[in-house]
């Protein structure tokens, strides 16, 4: 009876130990896992209409610009060649000029930084997914999905811009991100004027 009773409560207390070690990987799984979610809604993989931006996401947020221009610089490239409608290729040639220029503005703002920061302009798997849909389209059907793919891609910049200027870490990237907010707004508004 003894042996038994050892036994049953040996197996209990490792049992409960084992329970107790899963407990704090699972924490750390979780708080990885959000760590993790917080990179991607900052990058725009997040599928929601607004991004969440993470206080000290200095590096998150420029790669988000940075994706963001080389997104619409792309998308605005196919938009010259194989769109229908004079506006639609107007307007992508301001988007091609306006996102070169912010590119250009954000490195040289990220260079001066202490520590400085470089932008990864990586399209993200939302990105690619449309720039290559994009990509099967011409005429008619190439200007409504562009037209449809900017207004929701200056829809999320718009989102996270005004998010990092209330919360962001870094002081001059704050000051970027709400300096080029009413700028974006603004290409939002022309994206919404090729939908109708």
């Amino acid at each position: 009876m003894n042996f038994k009773t050892l036994a049953l409560v040996s197996v209990a207390a490792l049992s409960l130990a084992a329970c107790g070690k899963k407990a704090e990987d699972s924490t750390a799984v979780d708080n990885g896992t959000y760590a993790n979610t917080t990179a991607m809604d900052v990058n725009a993989a997040n599928t929601n209409d607004t991004m969440a931006v993470p206080a000290s996401g200095g590096q998150a947020f420029v790669n988000m610009a940075a994706a963001s221009d080389a997104f619409e610089i792309e998308s605005s490239k196919l938009a010259e060649t194989n769109g229908a409608s004079a506006a639609v290729k107007k307007f992508a040639g301001q988007m091609i000029t306006a996102h070169e220029g912010s590119t250009a503005k954000l490195k040289a703002l990220t260079a001066t930084l202490s520590p400085a920061l470089t932008p990864n302009p990586a399209l993200n798997a939302e990105q690619q997914q449309k720039l290559a849909d994009l990509k099967t389209k011409q005429g008619t059907a190439f200007d409504t999905a562009y037209a449809a793919a900017q207004v929701a891609g200056h829809q999320k910049t718009l989102d996270t811009l005004k998010g990092y200027a209330a919360t962001g870490g870094v002081p001059e990237l704050k000051t970027f991100a709400s300096g080029l907010a009413p700028t974006v707004a603004a290409h939002l508004n022309m994206a919404k004027s090729l939908k109708s």
